[in-house]
């Protein structure tokens, strides 16, 4: 009853509209540009404030190259944290789901989530690129099935399986859904606010690579 009094005085948001469309009061709040241009002289508590930020978020880092200067020149710095099961409407306490249609569509779905944050060396300071891509479990068949699991398949193409014992049909397991722009706009958000700088300007950097 308490969680159906405060969305009666906050404005509302479509439940059946995606993150990635544009509708009114859903990315009103996207006021960040991605990457966004931060000023800071010192990389090195640059880079701990972004993975301390993105610690909230995604506890467990899979890949991480912070910044470095050799002599003059700096590198890039990238963080790749492992996937994590997206947080359902049961679990207002994690930070890591954002928006109303995307809780919902974590509670009806299994759906897990991983970010790739850059950290690229830019005139009078660096670039902050975000990136959080979401993943659909692609299961075998419908949890608490009737159907033997021994059914054939007809909504794939026949796979040939000559040595049962070394050779293993293929299945990747997650579908790609595309990424979470509310996600990573509170992530740009959060950051900004523990660097005390404002929304910074569009600013066009190299797109995110390896996925």
């Amino acid at each position: 009853m308490l969680a159906l009094l405060s969305f009666g005085c906050a404005p509302a948001e479509p439940w059946t509209v995606p993150s990635g469309s544009v509708a009114p009061g859903v990315l009103a709040r996207a006021t960040f540009s991605n990457p966004s241009h931060v000023v800071v002289t010192d990389h090195e508590l640059l880079w701990e404030t972004v993975a301390d930020v993105v610690d909230d978020y995604f506890p467990e880092f899979q890949y991480e190259e912070p910044v470095r200067q050799i002599g003059k020149i700096f590198t890039e710095g990238r963080l790749e944290t492992f996937p994590r099961g997206s947080p359902t409407m049961l679990e207002p306490w994690r930070r890591d789901g954002v928006g109303r249609y995307e809780r919902l569509e974590n509670t009806l779905q299994s759906m897990r989530r991983f970010a790739i944050v850059r950290v690229i060396p830019a005139q009078g300071g660096f670039l902050v690129e975000v990136a959080v891509y979401k993943e659909l479990e692609d299961v075998r068949q419908p949890a608490r099935a009737t159907a033997g699991a021994a059914t054939l398949r007809y909504d794939e193409s026949l796979e040939r399986v000559v040595d049962p014992v070394t050779d293993q049909p293929i299945h990747r397991g997650w579908i790609p859904k595309g990424r979470d722009p509310l996600l990573e706009q509170t992530i740009l958000g959060h950051l900004h606010e523990r660097l005390g700088m404002p929304a910074g300007r569009s600013v066009t950097a190299a797109p995110v690579v390896g996925y």
